[in-house]
């Protein structure tokens, strides 16, 4: 399932060295197991996929694809997917979970900044809370559009700045502040920013809001303890803090994962809000 990017489609691939804002992003989401948290939200995803109505050798590629949450189901659909993720380690997780699911994905190691495909090689490409962390939003847009075929579409789901994880990751960088200059990846729920990034590039472009579960089966307390092993920003911010900032940071999580508890069993299911995008590139 690995794949042989001599064999790409000729044509123009970015370059960008890697610098400190990569290199941080890198540590990021490397710095953790994410498939627990990542199979928490798994429904949802798929019925993502679904809304696709993928067809049989459609080209996708799922950008900033963790552990296959999007690629496993699009390939399911006999769609031809490639994945691909900054994180080493969560690349091996989604190869291991497509092996598990008796799929065929191309997995690769590499930066929403700067692809390594060839211009308009994919039908559609897709993306789930996962380029909206890209640093540079602007670089990201940019790949997205340049990978996409015209005529093909660009399908995201991107956290709200109203929603659950918007209140999670506040919590986050309440203690730990983001580098300089770098936009909050929530802007990416902000419809009207959706549309002056994608800018005239695209023939049409929906935006919607849904809600997605997050459920676990353990209570809000060890809800906080599975992100601080398990999810790369709790994990790094954990890292940066003192002991009190620690202690607030945990505070603060399972508080939130209290209040916000739609589970009466001992278990937890938050529900979080995401913007659905579906834009066809002009």
């Amino acid at each position: 399932m690995s794949s042989n990017l001599s064999s790409r489609p000729s044509g123009e691939v970015r370059n960008w060295s890697e610098d400190r804002l990569t290199a941080r992003a890198r540590a990021v989401w490397s710095g953790a197991d994410f498939l627990p948290i990542a199979r928490s939200f798994a429904g949802g995803a798929g019925a993502f996929i679904d809304r696709l109505d993928l067809r049989p050798g459609e080209l996708v590629l799922d950008v900033a694809c963790g552990t296959g949450n999007l690629a496993i189901p699009a390939a399911r659909a006999v769609a031809r997917v490639t994945g691909i993720d900054i994180a080493s380690n969560l690349i091996a997780a989604a190869r291991l979970e497509a092996r598990d699911a008796d799929v065929d994905v191309d997995f690769d190691i590499g930066d929403a900044e700067a692809l390594p495909y060839a211009d308009a090689q994919f039908d559609t490409t897709v993306t789930m809370f996962g380029v909206m962390f890209a640093y540079r939003p602007e670089r990201a847009t940019e790949e997205l559009l340049r990978v996409t075929r015209r005529g093909g579409r660009i399908a995201m789901a991107n956290w709200t700045p109203d929603g659950f994880i918007a209140k999670l990751l506040r919590a986050h960088t309440a203690l730990v502040p983001p580098p300089p200059g770098v936009t909050s990846p929530l802007t990416w729920g902000e419809p009207e920013t959706v549309r002056a990034r994608f800018g005239a590039r695209v023939d049409s472009l929906i935006c919607s809001t849904r809600t997605i579960e997050l459920s676990f089966p353990f209570p809000p307390a060890a809800v906080t303890e599975l992100f601080a092993t398990c999810y790369g920003p709790t994990v790094a911010t954990l890292r940066a803090t003192d002991l009190d900032g620690a202690v607030r940071l945990r505070g603060d999580l399972t508080q939130l994962f209290q209040q916000h508890n739609i589970a009466t069993d001992g278990t937890t299911t938050v529900v979080g809000e995401y913007l659905d995008v579906l834009a066809r590139v002009a």
